[in-house]
């Protein structure tokens, strides 16, 4: 038997520490340790709460503006304050767009080259790869002159020997296995994805006046002014531009995107049996469609043991069994205390011990629902969607299953998707349905305002003593929850129960693991020193640990330490 420690994971954002048990090539046990705390809910304490949102949003570094949304949700709940339609539209095309970033960088930059071998590309006939890609798709990049500029300068990069940010990939790993022109398309999309992940944020920073870190939210709807005869506006001019931009997108997201994932697919059939995990799947109910937030555009619910036909709608944010069923348990985490605990009475109060395998070992908790584990992120978004019969979600992921038949005939069903690659293939079909509802919601806000309704914004009242609210919003990596107590306008507590939550949730109390150490069950690593295979199954939940960071200089000395009582 080997134990294998990766410390640090890279390609990930934040601090993340895995550790797996290997006995005849095959891991056996598993332990994941966020190593970095974030503590953002201790400095809450005592805000105005109508400025948490903008220290909400800096749990991450990158996605920042679905703190922020679930921060404003959360006191607009505690509130029950309503806010006008075209703030809800302005809020969707945001999100729409910062999760249509997220996802092209995950797959092309965070984890595309744990099975794209740039290295074999010097070997690819450009002809071929090109009569490869464009049989498979109508994308105007996969000429051949585009590959083999490509081509060229990969060559020139390894004739080099300086490899910059590729010298430690697990090149030439036997798990490798993309032919060297399917390596040399996909490789070709990673370059292209930086200018179109470009383009997304793009729309975020003109929404939200910047990003990361937008500025234009406020409890009660956005600060973003209106006025058609004002060129400092919101005008039909910049609307104009929003819709360009989104054009000039869109067709990435599902002409190469999408593509590039069913090729992956169909070309590493056997991963649609490793990284299954845990099979409860937990999404929440996006995009609202009116002021009221009844009516969205992504449905959410609840699936227990991967039986589709359980699925529990989650119709709308008040849905009081996700309210009570929702804990967070802290037996296994660096933090005083132990059994679950509502998130309106969750703490937050530090207690290291180093890792300790038996005892406590990562700065995550363990959230639970009715007490069990769950998955979130595109895949439990796909399969809740496909459960209820949701048009676009069985659109898109009909789509790619065909595409994926029609590479080498392999079949791929709903159930199969509960797997390492079905996270990947989830999350490009998610950003297929995500481009779909881009356009909608900017006809939505442009329909309303040209009916003559320029409102942006309800003022908040808060009343004398306490009230508690919960803000939801189905985040790129899966269901986000913040939950607030306030008391005459301040939080008296402010816990998050964020994806990465979920998903890397240790053990709890009665010993049950978390969706990342149970899906690296069964997996297979080949070679003990580039166990690339935990890597796959790791990166294939977009992990997401950042929350908060220390200061230091540029010899890497820490200049100040922060203590938050």
């Amino acid at each position: 038997m080997v134990r294998i420690s990766i410390d640090p994971v890279t390609r990930i954002e934040g601090h993340l520490r895995i550790d797996v048990e290997v006995d005849g090539g095959v891991v056996n046990k598993a332990w994941a340790s966020c190593t970095m705390w974030r503590g953002l809910e201790a400095i809450l304490r005592g805000r105005d709460a109508r400025e948490g949102w903008v220290f909400a949003q800096r749990f991450c570094g990158v996605c920042t503006t679905v703190h922020a949304m679930a921060s404003v949700r959360a006191v607009e709940d505690a509130l029950a304050l309503d806010i006008p339609p075209n703030a809800q539209y302005i809020r969707n095309l945001i999100l729409i767009c910062h999760a249509l970033h997220d996802h092209i960088v995950h797959f092309y930059h965070l984890s595309a080259l744990d099975w794209v071998d740039i290295m074999s590309i010097p070997k690819a006939d450009a002809t071929k790869a090109a009569s490869i890609a464009e049989g498979s798709s109508s994308w105007s990049g996969n000429s051949r002159k585009e590959l083999e500029a490509v081509q060229n300068k990969v060559k020139g990069l390894v004739a080099s020997g300086q490899l910059g940010i590729f010298s430690h990939g697990y090149w030439g790993h036997p798990a490798m296995r993309l032919s060297p022109e399917l390596n040399l398309i996909m490789f070709s999309h990673y370059l292209q994805a930086l200018e179109f992940q470009r383009k997304s944020c793009q729309v975020v920073a003109i929404l939200g006046g910047k990003t990361p870190h937008i500025q234009n939210l406020a409890v009660g709807g956005v600060m973003n002014a209106i006025n058609l005869n004002s060129l400092a506006t919101m005008n039909m001019d910049r609307l104009g531009m929003l819709q360009a931009i989104l054009e000039d997108l869109i067709p990435f997201v599902q002409q190469v995107f999408l593509v590039d994932n069913c090729l992956l697919a169909a070309s590493y059939p056997e991963w649609f049996k490793y990284g299954r995990g845990v099979a409860n799947y937990l999404a929440v109910p996006d995009l609202p469609l009116d002021a009221k937030a009844t009516k969205f555009d992504l449905p959410g619910g609840v699936i227990m043991n991967g039986d589709l036909a359980s699925v529990r709608p989650i119709k709308d944010w008040k849905d009081d069994a996700f309210r009570k069923a929702v804990t967070e348990d802290s037996t296994h985490a660096w933090y005083q205390g132990g059994g679950p605990l509502q998130p309106y009475k969750g703490e937050t109060i530090p207690d290291y011990t180093d890792f300790k395998e038996d005892a406590k070992y990562t700065w995550v908790k363990a959230p639970r629902y009715d007490g069990n584990p769950m998955q979130v992120g595109p895949l439990a978004n796909i399969l809740v969607g496909y459960a209820q019969g949701h048009p676009l979600t069985r659109k898109w992921t009909d789509s790619a299953f065909t595409q994926i038949a029609s590479v080498h005939g392999l079949k791929v069903t709903p159930n199969d998707m509960q797997s390492t690659m079905g996270r990947y293939l989830a999350r490009s079909i998610r950003s297929s349905m995500l481009a779909d509802l881009a356009l909608d919601h900017l006809e939505l806000l442009k329909t309303n305002i040209l009916n003559g309704d320029d409102t942006t914004y309800n003022v908040p009242t808060f009343p004398k003593g306490e009230v508690m609210g919960m803000g939801m919003h189905e985040a790129p990596r899966g269901a986000l929850s913040h939950w607030v107590v306030i008391e005459n306008g301040a939080f008296t507590n402010y816990q998050a129960v964020v994806p990465t939550t979920w998903n890397a949730s240790p053990r709890d109390e009665k010993g049950v693991p978390g969706p990342y150490e149970t899906s690296l069950i069964g997996n297979p690593v080949v070679d003990a020193e580039k166990p690339l295979e935990v890597l796959r199954t790791v990166h294939s939940f977009d992990p997401c640990m950042a929350c908060s960071c220390h200061t230091l200089d540029v010899s890497g000395e820490e200049i100040a330490q922060v203590k938050v009582q």
